[in-house]
């Protein structure tokens, strides 16, 4: 997906972000990480669309709830930077581990105003973004993909793929066995 210039950062929006960070401050980085429906009741009063079963911990810095959208069973881990000026959303079961970095925007560095420019990030069903991954702006994620720990994801990811490096690239297909808990679409 290509990158389209943002709307200008305006007063409102502002305040609604100052609001965020002192309600994350105060009542949601405090918390113990056991109290999950305590952060989705907060993250759900600041717009964001979250399912009853889904994991958002303590410590992930989520920029602006209203652009988040987590689906039944997955989970934003432990020390994730959610950059969502533009909209993210996790497909059930679809798992974001520590440290990694969920980036909808940048700038435009040809523009002599250097403009915001930004694109929404998908992880469908199953996926997982492992420990300290940099997502990109437009990246899609598809369903039972991974991106293993430290990749860079500028690019999409085809369903069932396990990519890595720098930037990321295919490795191998990910095996779907009988014993999985992962249903068969």
């Amino acid at each position: 997906m290509l990158e389209t210039q943002l709307e200008t950062i305006g007063l409102v929006h502002r305040l609604r972000r100052v609001a965020w960070r002192s309600v994350w401050i105060f009542l949601y980085r405090p918390t113990p990480i056991g109290f999950h429906a305590w952060r989705r009741m907060l993250l759900r009063l600041f717009g964001a669309t979250i399912d009853s079963n889904t994991y958002p911990y303590p410590s992930v810095q989520i920029w602006a709830p209203w652009n988040l959208k987590m689906r039944e069973g997955s989970c934003i881990g432990p020390y994730v930077k959610c950059y969502n000026v533009a909209p993210v959303s996790l497909g059930e079961r679809a798992l974001v581990s520590q440290y990694s970095h969920i980036c909808t925007a940048s700038h435009d560095y040809n523009s002599a105003s250097f403009p915001l420019t930004g694109a929404p990030i998908q992880l469908q069903d199953d996926s997982w973004v492992a420990a300290d991954v940099f997502v990109g702006p437009g990246v899609t994620i598809e369903a039972g993909a991974v991106a293993l720990g430290r990749a860079v994801v500028t690019r999409n990811v085809a369903a069932w793929t396990v990519v890595a490096g720098n930037p990321a690239k295919k490795i191998r297909m990910r095996r779907r066995d009988s014993q999985s808990t992962i249903p068969e679409k």
